[in-house]
């Protein structure tokens, strides 16, 4: 087993994809939180997110730091797909069957290397929408709260929450094997689909609850704070819930993945 992870690790981090991907996080992340510990250090005397009393202190450096996940969590998504989809799409996966013959330890491998590059990316991840915000609320705010238990906490969670998004996108690239068509819907569903469908189902009361269901709501209940809700504690799961829900969606794409993809006859 501990041959297998190492393999697929070697396989990921031997091509320039994933440290292209990294410095494109680094870069979006740094620019989000730089530009959004500047807007909400602004004294309009709302908030942005929901039109109640501009938080301050350590809820507003909580607010800025939780946006990692909901930000950035198109890129662990996308770089975890790509342990099964760059298989295929390189047709190196009859290479890996061969040395591994064993799918299920195969799949095991991969979703071991996707908690990895997932962790890799929770730290990046976090520390450049640290770097971006922290100056900024420590300059114009009421500091950066850095050593605050309650904000190490979330940082903490962060990195943990993408690690989940890293393993799911695993999960997913089980599924969906084409690499491009993986990332397409990646994209679509993170960008477009998500969004529009947790402000749609939000809007009613018989809906609001199916919102909390969704990936990206449940990530924000399991990282205990959301940027886009003006009451964390009354729109969002349990941290428990959250934690069982988003492991419920990794659970079911696996169990696709290897009941189908490789069950199937390749080569």
């Amino acid at each position: 087993m501990s041959a297998a992870v190492k393999a697929e690790l070697r396989k990921l981090f031997s091509t320039r994809l994933w440290w292209l991907l990294a410095l494109v996080l680094v870069a979006y992340l740094v620019f989000i939180g730089a530009v959004m510990a500047f807007s909400f250090t602004v004294d309009t005397g709302t908030d942005m997110t929901g039109g109640g009393p501009l938080a301050e202190g350590e809820e507003l450096a909580k607010q800025i730091y939780s946006l990692t996940s909901p930000i950035g969590y198109v890129f662990p998504l996308i770089i975890g797909s790509l342990l099964f989809t760059g298989e295929f799409r390189h047709k190196t996966i009859t290479a890996s069957l061969l040395a591994q013959p064993n799918r299920s330890i195969l799949m095991a491998a991969k979703l071991v290397a996707g908690i990895a590059v997932g962790v890799v990316y929770g730290v990046i991840g976090t520390a450049s929408t640290v770097l971006g915000a922290a100056p900024i609320l420590a300059w114009r705010g009421d500091g950066a709260y850095l050593g605050s238990s309650a904000v190490l906490e979330l940082l903490g969670m962060s990195v943990l929450v993408m690690t989940v998004w890293a393993l799911l996108g695993t999960a997913i690239g089980s599924v969906l094997t084409n690499q491009v068509a993986a990332i397409i819907v990646i994209l679509a569903f993170t960008q477009f689909v998500e969004p529009i469908a947790r402000v749609a189902l939000g809007a009613w009361d018989a809906t609001s609850e199916v919102a909390k269901y969704m990936p990206g709501a449940a990530a924000d209940a399991l990282m205990g704070s959301s940027f886009f809700a003006s009451d964390a504690s009354a729109d969002l799961l349990s941290r428990g819930a959250g934690a069982a829900v988003l492991l419920a969606y990794v659970l079911v794409f696996v169990l696709i993945g290897r009941l189908v993809t490789l069950r199937r006859d390749i080569g």
